[in-house]
């Protein structure tokens, strides 16, 4: 059986809003195992973004435990948590995030430029990262002169440039038409067939249904 490269034991995540606590995560356990490819549905307000959020150490529980890929996150200082971030952890988010001024390549390689790496070492492994998601022909494009498709499989490339444990992408089709988001689905898919655990938070059911295991949540609480 394959090792558990995400675990969440009792986790909960509350906030104080004057007078209220609102329970985002409440007393959630869920165990991912290395190479899965998870869904985690539910609608807006479910609390699936905060445990993206804490999966991907943007965030710190209330309570419980997080390991991630065999590390007790718990305890750990920001500079601790942002190696994990940077290296175990690839992030793709709705709204491609990508630096406006800067080329596909040079988007690239930002998470490269604390790795140590030399700048011809940065560049090959950048040029690799969006050869893998089918840009060789856009390395010097702006995001502007990029289709949405082309941003995200920009960003895609972004997230694997450090080789990640763990790819974590929140709503990734949100932002694109029906059959783009499709070609993005199946770009996951590919890299989910090569050993790569992805976790795919997602509101659309459709999309959900397709990978291997889904998470619901709602109100802060696991449905199944």
């Amino acid at each position: 059986m394959a090792e558990s490269v995400i675990r969440l034991a009792d986790v909960r995540r509350y906030y104080v809003m004057g007078d209220f606590v609102v329970k985002a995560l409440d007393g959630v356990t869920v165990d991912i195992k290395r190479g899965e490819f998870t869904s985690i549905m539910g609608p807006s307000g479910s609390g699936k973004s905060t445990m993206m959020n804490l999966i991907g150490c943007l965030d710190t529980p209330t309570s419980g435990l997080i390991d991630i890929d065999g590390e007790n996150t718990a305890g750990l200082n920001e500079t601790e948590l942002a190696y994990i971030r940077n290296r175990k952890v690839g992030f793709i988010f709705q709204q491609f995030n990508l630096l406006g001024k800067l080329t596909a390549l040079d988007n690239v390689i930002v998470p490269l430029l604390y790795a140590g790496l030399s700048v011809h070492e940065r560049k090959a492994k950048a040029i690799q990262a969006l050869e893998r998601v089918g840009l060789t022909d856009r390395l010097y494009h702006r995001p502007n002169e990029l289709s949405g498709g082309q941003k995200q499989r920009v960003a895609i490339a972004r997230a694997l440039v450090n080789d990640p444990t763990i790819l974590l992408a929140d709503e990734p089709t949100g932002a694109l038409d029906s059959k783009t988001g499709n070609q993005i689905m199946e770009l996951f898919e590919e890299l989910n067939s090569e050993g790569r655990t992805v976790i795919f938070v997602t509101h659309d059911r459709e999309l959900g249904m397709r990978c291997h295991r889904q998470i619901r949540i709602r109100d802060g609480k696991l449905e199944e």
